[in-house]
């Protein structure tokens, strides 16, 4: 059984990272930064520094300024793709209250009829799941939005297109899988995507989402899910390995490849201006690695600005 973790002081803190071969220059400044940021969430990081995977100890000459920019970078990462996600959640939302308010009445009684939705039994269950979650959120959070409470006290009703404002963008993603076929893709062409692959991105999108909004450890995260293989993938030729390709699948440059067809052209060019400065910021401030190493440990290809001149 492993030793309990014990409270370390911030001179502890310190004195464990210098035992591990990481260079502490300013002292104080150090310990500031510690006491604001959390010794545990910087460490996180540690390993894109480590002399291997397994080792202990930091690539001789690494400073403590060069981690914290690590630290720094992820929060900024996760600012940009939060900010971007949210724009796609908002265009999800719009589009599938659309479809379905149009088609099949925008009061609660009409919308969340069970026979609006995908009628395979094998599905059954999944339907009922959902319209349970989105009926749940109606009596929980109906209650406390101005929008929802303004229609329920004046119309004695909640439509989808003010409904949505509630869900989660998990619950959306959800909803968009028990959909009659024909409805998926009437929303699916929008994007000129195909209903499978928006399924998945949805769902991407929300794990990625999740991460942003809860401050988690972002540059190196993998999903479960697997997008398809795309045409961009293609063309930037991407490199494989065991006839799979290693970027741009489950990680963060999948969610560019996903962005790059869900935003529009405008909303992409300035998310991949962002992302660019913060990884010229971070390459500028970080000396024991080359540029390189630090894109594959986020799994960008080297050339991954391209993929903004692909139509």
């Amino acid at each position: 059984m492993r030793s309990s973790k014990v409270f370390k002081t911030l001179d502890e803190q310190i004195d464990i990272l210098r035992s591990k071969g990481l260079i502490v220059s300013d002292v104080d400044k150090t310990k500031q930064i510690l006491l604001r940021e959390n010794y545990f969430f910087i460490s996180g990081y540690r390993h894109l520094f480590m002399n291997s995977y397994n080792s202990s100890t930091f690539i001789e000459g690494t400073k403590f300024e060069e981690l914290y920019a690590t630290f720094v970078f992820d929060r900024q990462m996760r600012n940009i793709y939060f900010k971007h996600i949210l724009v796609i959640e908002n265009n999800i939302k719009s589009l599938i209250s659309y479809v379905l308010s149009r088609k099949y009445g925008f009061k609660e009684k009409d919308y969340l009829n069970a026979n609006n939705f995908n009628q395979d039994p094998m599905k059954a269950r999944q339907v009922h799941d959902v319209l349970d979650k989105m009926k749940r959120q109606i009596r929980v959070n109906g209650k406390q939005h101005s929008a929802t409470v303004h229609y329920a006290n004046n119309y004695g009703y909640i439509p989808l297109w003010i409904l949505v404002k509630v869900l989660s963008f998990g619950i959306v993603s959800e909803l968009y899988t028990i959909l009659k076929d024909e409805d998926k893709e009437e929303i699916a062409n929008i994007y000129h995507i195909d209903v499978e692959s928006l399924s998945i991105y949805l769902s991407i999108l929300s794990n990625y989402r999740n991460l942003c909004a809860h401050e988690d450890i972002l540059y190196d995260h993998k999903t479960q899910r697997v997008i398809p293989d795309t045409k961009y993938h293609y063309q930037l030729n991407i490199e494989k390995e065991d006839e799979e390709y290693i970027y741009g699948k489950n990680d963060l440059y999948s969610v560019i490849i996903i962005m790059k067809q869900m935003l529009s052209s405008e909303e992409f060019r300035n998310l991949v201006y962002e992302i660019g400065y913060e990884i010229d910021v971070l390459d500028g401030k970080i000396d024991v690695l080359p540029l390189d190493t630090i894109l594959n440990k986020i799994s960008f290809p080297s050339n991954w600005r391209d993929i903004i001149n692909i139509n």
